[in-house]
């Protein structure tokens, strides 16, 4: 201690604390000297304004009081090191000095009136909150004990609510005499002492060892939560496993945090004992982190509440006014691949998004774009996943086979020590507010995606599953890639046997792409090349920061359109949209007339929304507040190219064949009936080859059979190896 080999004088700042804070290199900061600092903060505190923020707040709130580490750093440095290095030594000091100055406070209220009693105040809960970086979950070890730490996560589990004594009741078997001791804060316990201080008079026994019971209803509670924090997917390193770390959080705090929130966490790293099953490791403790102070995060961007520069406000701004401005963002949607400029221009009204709405009755209606990509292998459907997944503010990346339902939803797990059940968000609570990308998507078990209509259009999550019956959270965009059954897209097929899945699912799809691989010679080539080039220049490419620059650009970008536009549709385009709507309705009906079946693809009420989210989105682009006719006209050239295309595609375009080739067809039919009578069986490539023998094409004798298949004339066994003639 300083002053304490001067001169040969023994001094003590203060009788009542002898001990000083029993740490040796205190320097001259004492417990009673730096309650009284914390008190001066607290009341003469000054902020910008010149107004006393934290004494105000605490007469408006008098139950909590929030603090800024920067304010305390500016009032007192040595004081808010202190709170940095050993806070579970200073942090109760801090919440006595905030109810001495409360009851300071009141007292002079009550002056006022005549009445001169001192008020009484309880506690109050000090929480800290600070501007600094947040740590990484992985680099927080052993050099951070008992230290204030600031993570970033997302809750993936909540824990019931728990009664935690402060001050515990003891009384003795043997003489009866009661004694009151502190517990320790967070997951500790109290330190029960071994004997009775009782003195026995003459001819009364002395007490046992171990005497005392604990008087429940005696002793002192708080309310006490566990919860479970996981590191955010984008700061996942490849290959990881997510890391978990375990929050304990008291009072106030209690029940405020719903699974699947993105939260900034201040509190102290300490340790518990965990159960007493590990026996023998008497120095091995669980780390939890004991939280004082929480802030959850906007819905739009995991790094804090979202801060743009006024020069990044102003460069958003003027690239908006560029007239090229939607051509240069799809440009920069996926730049290594080559073509498919729709599903790119797709992809960007994806990241955009529409508007979210809520009805005056309560209802939602969601802003969120889905799009699915279905199509050829080698058609570059992934490698779009997987930039979106980058580009994003919030991402999660799953493939279909290794996804189930529990997975994408939530599940109920049951805790280890306590025994209770709790929730656990998947994929898509954990991507609330971001993208989906589910690649293999036909791969997956129908009862897994079943599990997604309800995120998809309703945006929530019902469980009821053990005893917990709640809502979660899932306002996300799904981006989806699938094959067709067959591996490839089969044009000799009908639009219904390429696209393997339920329409259920397929109208909660704003946009359908069909990606096929056509075989081009000019187009081979200008694809060939660029292929060849990405990778001669892949290793230029690697040096340049230009890339790395313009994702990252791209990504503020949307955050920044996300965070501040929300467009609705002016009168002229609502009216436009409604005719080209009802003009679609009606070509639908004339051709499931025309051909008596439905479309492979419905077009419902669903679509006509998803045509007015693609405008809005395409309106946020540009940063606009109104989406007009173009924008409309737009969004319909995209669900023409995409979902109508869908619709329209396979054999259906090729029954309207020239009659020369529908005469072949007809000869091919009777040849084949000749062939087979009711009843027989023969293996398809015979059949073939006999009739091609005979001067006939084989791709025509091949729609010869399709078209008898539809008709259900024949029908195919042994994986379409043997037709057999039905009546």
């Amino acid at each position: 201690m300083s002053g304490w080999d001067e001169g040969a004088v023994f001094y003590s700042d203060q009788a009542q604390f002898p001990r000083g804070g029993g740490d040796p290199d205190q320097g001259s900061l004492t417990r009673h000297s730096a309650l009284r600092k914390f008190k001066e903060f607290i009341r003469g505190f000054n902020g910008d304004k010149g107004d006393f923020p934290y004494r105000e707040s605490l007469v408006h709130n008098p139950d909590r009081l929030t603090v800024a580490m920067e304010d305390l750093d500016a009032f007192d440095a040595v004081l808010s090191d202190k709170i940095r290095k050993s806070p579970a030594e200073y942090f109760p000091l801090f919440e006595s000095a905030a109810a001495e100055v409360l009851a300071s406070l009141r007292s002079k209220v009550a002056a006022e009136t005549g009445e001169m009693e001192e008020p009484v105040t309880g506690d109050v809960q000090v929480f800290l909150s600070s501007k600094e970086n947040s740590v990484s979950m992985r680099s927080i070890g052993a050099e951070y004990m008992s230290k204030l730490v600031k993570i970033a996560g997302i809750a993936i589990a909540a824990s019931r609510v728990k009664a935690k004594a402060t001050y515990v009741t003891l009384m003795c078997k043997n003489c009866k005499s009661i004694k009151t001791v502190p517990c320790r804060p967070g997951l500790g316990g109290a330190i029960v002492p071994r004997s009775c201080d009782h003195v026995p008079q003459a001819g009364e026994e002395p007490c046992p060892l171990d005497p005392w019971i604990v008087a429940p209803d005696k002793s002192k509670y708080v309310d006490l939560q566990t919860l479970k924090l996981q590191e955010n997917p984008e700061d996942v390193p490849t290959g990881e496993l997510p890391r978990n770390m375990l929050l304990s959080v008291d009072r106030h705090l209690v029940q405020t945090i719903v699974p699947g929130t993105r939260l900034t966490v201040m509190g102290i790293y300490s340790v518990y004992q965990a159960s007493a099953a590990q026996k023998g490791a008497v120095g091995v403790k669980q780390p939890y982190i004991r939280v004082v102070g929480l802030e959850q995060t906007r819905e739009t961007n995991s790094a804090g509440p979202s801060t743009f520069t006024l020069d990044e406000e102003l460069e958003f701004k003027e690239f908006a006014q560029r007239p090229d401005a939607y051509a240069k963002i799809c440009s920069m949607i996926a730049p290594s691949i080559y073509g498919h400029s729709d599903v790119k221009k797709a992809l960007a009204c994806l990241l955009f998004g529409g508007s979210k709405k809520r009805l005056p009755d309560g209802v939602r209606l969601r802003g969120d774009i889905h799009v699915l990509l279905l199509g050829d292998p080698s058609t570059a459907k992934s490698q779009f996943l997987k930039f979106v997944e980058k580009t994003a503010p919030v991402a999660v990346y799953t493939s279909g086979k290794g996804s189930s339902a529990a997975g994408l939803t939530a599940s109920v797990i049951r805790d280890s020590s306590s025994r209770e059940f709790y929730l656990e968000g998947g994929a898509m609570v954990l991507a609330d507010g971001g993208v989906v990308c589910i690649d293999e998507f036909d791969k997956m078990r129908p009862e897994d995606r079943v599990a997604i209509h309800e995120a998809m259009e309703q945006q929530t999550i019902s469980i009821a599953k053990a005893g917990i019956t709640t809502v979660l959270n899932s306002r996300t965009s799904v981006l989806a890639a699938a094959n067709p059954p067959s591996g490839r897209y089969d044009d000799l097929k009908t639009a219904q046997d390429n696209i393997d899945l339920q329409t259920t699912i397929l109208s909660r799809f704003d946009l359908i792409f069909i990606v096929k691989d056509i075989r081009m010679y000019d187009q081979d080539k200008r694809i060939a090349s660029h292929i060849i080039k990405v990778h001669a220049s892949g290793a230029a490419a690697s040096k340049n920061t230009d890339t790395v620059e313009g994702e990252n650009w791209l990504k503020r970008y949307i955050e920044y359109c996300r965070v501040t536009c929300q467009p609705r549709l002016s009168e002229m385009a609502a009216e436009m949209l409604q005719n080209k709507y009802v003009e679609i309705r009606q070509k639908m009906r004339q051709q499931a007339h025309e051909t008596g079946k439905a479309a492979a693809i419905p077009i419902t009420v669903r679509q006509l929304e998803a045509i007015i989210r693609l405008s809005e989105s395409l309106a946020k682009m540009r940063l606009t507040p109104v989406a007009t006719q173009e924008h409309v006209e737009e969004a319909f050239r995209l669900f023409n190219v995409s979902t109508m295309d869908a619709a329209r595609s396979g054999i259906n375009e090729h029954l309207n064949l020239t009659p020369e080739i529908a005469n072949e067809i007809k000869q091919a039919e009777t040849q084949i009936k000749r062939r087979m009578g009711i009843g027989s069986r023969m293996s398809e490539r015979r059949l073939i080859d006999e009739l091609t023998r005979m001067g006939m094409n084989e791709s025509i004798v091949r729609r010869a059979l399709l078209i008898m298949h539809l008709r259900e004339e024949v029908e195919y066994k042994r994986e379409r190896h043997v037709v057999v003639r039905k009546a």
